[in-house]
């Protein structure tokens, strides 16, 4: 089984940036097992397709316009996360759904896919989360681990961030995703 676990998002752009800092304490805290990808999407869009291609299960991780309070979590799972929506439901939604959409078009999309989200506060410039969203990353990260621990993956604690050990955790060589 192959499972990917792309986080989306503009650091430069304050809550926007959500999806790719969960992926980034996840990489700097955890080691996951062969199968695992987790990667910084960032603002690559329909560049991401070809990672979708033999991918059983998708999590993906995105500051996400629900019309509720910022701050607040959503999970979305399968149908529930829209290919085409009359409104917003992420700030860079177009690229989003687009790639959800050509993938499932050239029969890439992923045969389980959950979307873990929050709403933002603030998505203008800006390198830092917002008080109402800076709460939500280590809820969003322990999120992830447990939606990857019902897929059956269970990731491994680092004990000391960046070591040696870490260097060679393949989900933590976001390169070899791109010249496998």
């Amino acid at each position: 089984m192959t499972i990917l676990v792309l986080g989306v998002g503009n650091l430069i752009m304050s809550d926007d940036g959500i999806g790719v800092r969960v992926v980034q304490r996840l990489l700097e805290r955890y080691c996951f097992p062969d199968g695992v990808r987790v990667v910084d999407g960032g603002t690559l869009g329909l560049d991401l397709l070809p990672m979708l291609e033999g991918v059983d299960k998708l999590l993906l991780v995105d500051a996400v316009e629900t019309g509720t309070a910022s701050g607040t979590i959503c999970r979305l799972r399968g149908a529930e996360i829209p290919r085409a929506m009359k409104t917003r439901l992420s700030p860079h939604q177009a690229g989003l759904q687009d790639l959800l959409l050509l993938a499932e078009l050239q029969g890439y999309l992923p045969g389980e896919t959950v979307l873990l989200g929050v709403r933002p506060e603030n998505i203008g410039i800006g390198l830092t989360l917002s008080a109402q969203v800076a709460p939500c990353l280590d809820q969003l990260v322990a999120l992830a681990l447990e939606e990857l621990e019902r897929w059956g993956v269970r990731a491994e604690p680092l004990t000391t961030g960046k070591n040696d050990r870490h260097r060679f955790c393949q989900s933590a060589l976001p390169w070899t995703f791109f010249h496998p």
